[in-house]
């Protein structure tokens, strides 16, 4: 999908559990002109997730779900993102696990950053694992979502040096500098395509 400048912004839902530092650094960018997506939501599942407040600051609409009973909380966002004419959902630390039938469901495309090399550690704990595996090196991952966890085609990699004196917090912040240079990058990628 080609985009021309004249072209229209690609209507994006952020989801986040947490921090939400990789979506402040995707509402960043989603202000500059070289930028092909606008974002119009931000999708939670957790009400005290400090990134809600970006919502407040850049004035976009939030939205928190509950996924207690996941299947009827799943059919709901996927009401309210065809709604809301959105058709890229970018995961940004989002801690659920979202089903085949979601996926399969949602007609755009559904992106992810993890924090590996991908398809090394795929899941939790990775800094840990590749601290314990005396890894030389780790990094992040930008991967489209499909219905095995953290298995999607690749987009883009960033490698990060792993330090004799690394411990998991310091690995897990020397990467999340790069995961916020590597999600627009990927953007960038997938839509000049």
């Amino acid at each position: 999908m080609a985009l021309s400048t004249g072209s229209k912004r690609i209507k994006t839902a952020v989801f986040i559990s947490g921090i939400g530092s990789n979506l402040k650094s995707l509402i960043k960018f989603s202000k500059l002109k070289i930028s092909p997506i606008s974002i119009e939501l931000i999708v939670s599942n957790n009400p005290k997730s400090k990134g809600l407040n970006f919502g407040k600051i850049y004035k976009i609409r939030k939205k928190i779900f509950d996924f207690k009973k996941q299947a009827l909380t799943e059919k709901e966002i996927l009401i309210y993102l065809k709604k809301k004419k959105i058709n890229l959902i970018c995961l940004a630390g989002f801690m659920k696990i979202l089903s085949k039938k979601f996926i399969q469901n949602f007609d755009g495309k559904i992106l992810n950053i993890h924090p590996s090399l991908l398809p090394k550690y795929k899941g939790l704990n990775t800094h840990e694992r590749a601290i314990i595996n005396k890894d030389k090196h780790s990094g992040c991952t930008v991967h489209f979502v499909n219905s095995k966890l953290d298995s999607g085609k690749i987009i883009n990699q960033k490698k990060v040096r792993i330090n004799k004196n690394d411990t998991s917090s310091t690995l897990a912040k020397k990467i999340l500098v790069q995961e916020h240079k590597l999600y627009p990058k990927a953007i960038l990628k997938i839509f000049s395509l």
